[in-house]
């Protein structure tokens, strides 16, 4: 009884949370650059005094998809996407740096040049700040052009050149804010290897149709477990009477 108890009741916790995962994966079907996550459910004993007849079920991330999605041409110039593996560097709020897939850049008021969600892009040599009124190429080594307006395509400026990175996949972990970093809090080496797609932007690698179907597994997975608790509560209650009537 103490089994299925513990088995019934962790599984439906941790469904919650997988079901939870998998939202997070349909709500970024349209970000560009955005990975997976993958979960999976393992089932452990709970060790403690007396007999090990507990177990119970862990909802453990197993890590992220890391296959690509598909390009779609933007003709934007400042919008970039990595072909092949590799990752854009972005700065947080803290100084650390992290890494992303999503090319979709911006210029602030102040000439840095950032992520749509407000992160400064690192260059080899620091933060990137873009001359006013100028044109901007970004090469396929991720040097940024620039030709102030009016002036004659001669007259090219090299704002710096985009951090690119391409560190082993098991070293990367996942943060909540979905952007990547290493898993021993150090910063990867530039890779010249690298290379940019310019005017493009790669989508998401969810797979829509996949997604769901996991959340409709889900879903009946999470009410199998509730039966499984209301027949055990079923058989104590059942049991109990059996004692009443021999007592």
């Amino acid at each position: 009884m103490d089994r299925l108890i513990y088995t019934a009741m962790t599984g439906a916790s941790h469904t919650l949370l997988q079901q939870a995962t998998v939202s997070q994966n349909l709500a970024n079907v349209n970000t560009p650059g955005y990975r997976s996550a993958i979960n999976t459910f393992r089932a452990i004993p709970l060790n403690g005094e007396g007999l090990n007849t507990r177990t119970m079920v862990v909802d453990s991330t197993a890590g992220a998809d890391f296959s690509s999605g598909t390009l779609q041409q933007t003709g934007r110039s400042l919008d970039v996407a990595v072909q092949g593996d590799g990752w854009l560097t972005v700065q947080l709020e803290d100084g650390s740096e992290a890494y992303t897939r999503n090319g979709s850049l911006q210029i602030t008021p102040a000439g840095l040049l950032q992520t749509h969600g407000g992160l400064n892009v690192v260059g080899d040599a620091g933060e990137l700040t873009i001359p006013p009124n100028s044109e901007i190429n970004i090469a396929r080594d991720g040097t940024i052009s620039t030709v102030p307006s009016g002036n004659k395509p001669s007259s090219v400026v090299v704002a710096g050149r985009i951090k690119l990175v391409n560190p082993p996949e098991a070293d990367l972990v996942r943060g909540d804010d979905g952007l990547f970093r290493l898993k021993n809090g150090a910063t990867a080496d530039a890779d010249a290897n690298v290379k940019l797609l310019s005017g493009s932007l790669e989508g998401s690698n969810v797979n829509t149709v996949e997604a769901m179907v996991n959340m409709i597994a889900l879903a009946r997975q999470f009410d199998m477990q509730m039966k499984m608790l209301q027949s055990a509560d079923n058989n104590a209650k059942q049991a109990s009477q059996l004692l009443n009537i021999n007592a």
